[in-house]
C-alpha cells in the first residue's frame, strides 16, 4: 500500500496527488503539515530529515523531495506513458522538470508568497511586482513551448506537466494582470479535462491567505 503524508493545499503534495490520480493508485493520506503540525516530530523526522512535505512511502521504499516521487512514480507505474522509455525523450522531459524546480516554481511561489500568504499591511509591492516580472519571463518561455508541442514533455502529458502544472490554479486565481498567452491558455485547458489535476490541483487555499505560518 502506499502513503502519502502531507497537506493537500500545498502545491508540492499537489504533484504527487496528481500523480497518483493519473495513475489510477489507491493509497492512504496521512495529513501533516501546516495547520496539522506532526512534520517535526521524531518519528517523522526518522522518516524525512527534511522534515517537510511532501513524503511517500511504496513498501519499504520511503521517498521525499516531491520531484523524486513523481519520477518514482511514473516510472514505476506509468512507463510509456508518464514517463517516456527512450532516453532522448525523457530527456526533454527531465530538462523541464529540472527548470520548474530551478527557475519557474520559485518565481511564482514568490507571488503566491508575497501576495496571498503575506498579510495585507506587510506586502511588498516592488517585491510582489519583481516576482511577477520573473514568473511572466518564465511564462514566455513556456508560451513559445507549447506552441511547439501540446505539453512541456512533447506529444502527450509526462510528469514534466505535472510538476508545472499544479502553478496554474493559483496563478490564473490571485488578483493579478496575466498577459494574453494563447499556447499556455490551451495547454491548461487540456490539463482541466483531466479529472485527476481537477481533485489535485482545482484545491482552495484560503486557509493560507494573511498567514505566513502555521
Amino acid at each position: 500500500m502506499v502513503t502519502l503524508w502531507g497537506r493537500l493545499t500545498s502545491s508540492n503534495v499537489q504533484k504527487v496527488v496528481w500523480a497518483l490520480g493519473e495513475l489510477k493508485l489507491e493509497y492512504k493520506h496521512v495529513p501533516i503539515g501546516g495547520r496539522y503540525g506532526g512534520n517535526k516530530l521524531p518519528d517523522y523526522l526518522a522518516m524525512n530529515p527534511n522534515g517537510l512535505v511532501p513524503m511517500l512511502r511504496d513498501g519499504g521504499l520511503v521517498i521525499w523531495e516531491s520531484h523524486a516521487i513523481v519520477r518514482y512514480l511514473c516510472a514505476e507505474y506509468g512507463s510509456s506513458t508518464l514517463f517516456p522509455p527512450e532516453p532522448a525523450e525523457r530527456a526533454l522531459v527531465d530538462q523541464w522538470t529540472d527548470w520548474t524546480a530551478t527557475t519557474f516554481q520559485p518565481a511564482w511561489i514568490d507571488v503566491f508568497w508575497l501576495l496571498v500568504r503575506t498579510p495585507v499591511p506587510e506586502q511588498n509591492q516592488a517585491a510582489i511586482d519583481k516576482a511577477l516580472n520573473q514568473t511572466n519571463r518564465c511564462f514566455d518561455i513556456m508560451e513559445k513551448r507549447l506552441g511547439e508541442v501540446p505539453y512541456l514533455g512533447g506529444a502527450h502529458l509526462t510528469y514534466a506537466d505535472i510538476v508545472a502544472g499544479v502553478a496554474m490554479y493559483r496563478w490564473t486565481t490571485m488578483p493579478i494582470d496575466r498577459p494574453a498567452r494563447p499556447n499556455v491558455d490551451a495547454w491548461h485547458a487540456r490539463l482541466k479535462e483531466r479529472q485527476a489535476f481537477v481533485k489535485g490541483v482545482n484545491v482552495d487555499y484560503e486557509e493560507l491567505r494573511g498567514r505566513l505560518a502555521f
